[in-house]
């Protein structure tokens, strides 16, 4: 399929999308939504993509925020179906199936640092820069920003964050509790790619089912505990599951179908 906004590259069973605007700093404006949700919807059911990387290409940012361009004239009720319209993509990418990981190359704000926050997780670069910085124009950030960032970092980081404005680096962010790895520049797609061999060498619907389940810790309409043992024993009654019993017991390397 061809896109507009992003580039992507499947190596190995690892999809590794690009968000291709680096004049703008790769700013998300409404093509690259546009092309996230074709590529989400398309890959889906695609048994050769396994996981997904998203980064942005260039050297500076991996996504610096929204197309401010696009703002220019907005109604209240244009701007909150902006924001809804963002908030389901990345809802989208939260409770994807496979994994998906952002690796942050650069400038990780606002529209952009809500992205790498709806991925499972953020292997980030030496370099990388997170913020949320939309109070500076007046505004509040659109895409889950308050959610996430809280979620991640908890209530009083995240509210010093998101009213000041201000930018932390890669190491800070890490010891909060929002990046889970920092690599040397230009190193985090291959550590990224490293992390996801591992996790896709297991089982794909056990894999799935576990991301439902983490997920339903922060869905305030689901019991997160019930989730959990619905899910395991729906592994536990599948084929992946009783094939990986029985490879534990025989000595073996199980063989996984995703079902």
């Amino acid at each position: 399929m061809d896109y507009k906004n992003i580039i992507v590259e499947n190596r190995d069973g690892i999809a590794i999308l690009s968000i291709n605007r680096p004049k703008a700093l790769n700013a998300l404006n409404a093509g690259v939504f546009t092309d996230l949700d074709a590529f989400f919807a398309m890959i889906r059911t695609d048994k050769t993509v396994k996981a997904v990387i998203i980064t942005g290409v260039g050297e500076k940012a991996f996504a610096a925020g929204a197309d401010i361009t696009e703002f220019l004239g907005m109604s209240v009720e244009d701007g909150s179906n902006l924001s809804k319209k963002g908030m389901d993509t990345f809802a989208i990418i939260e409770n994807f199936p496979k994994p998906v990981i952002a690796a942050v190359n650069g400038f990780s704000l606002g529209g952009g640092n809500e992205l790498a926050m709806s991925c499972h997780f953020i292997v980030a670069s030496e370099k990388a820069r997170f913020g949320q910085p939309e109070v500076n124009l007046g505004l509040i950030t659109g895409y889950g920003g308050t959610q996430r960032l809280t979620r991640y970092i908890g209530r009083a980081k995240a509210l010093e964050l998101l009213l000041t404005g201000d930018m932390i680096g890669a190491d800070e962010a890490k010891s909060l509790g929002l990046v889970n790895h920092v690599v040397e520049h230009g190193q985090e797609v291959e550590k990224s790619v490293e992390i996801l061999k591992k996790i896709i060498s297991k089982s794909p619907y056990a894999i799935s089912k576990m991301i439902e389940a983490v997920n339903a810790f922060s869905d305030k309409t689901k019991d997160g505990f019930e989730v959990e043992y619905n899910n395991f024993g729906k592994t536990i009654g599948s084929h992946d599951g009783q094939e990986g019993a029985k490879a534990f017991l025989e000595k073996r390397k199980p063989i996984f179908k995703g079902k």
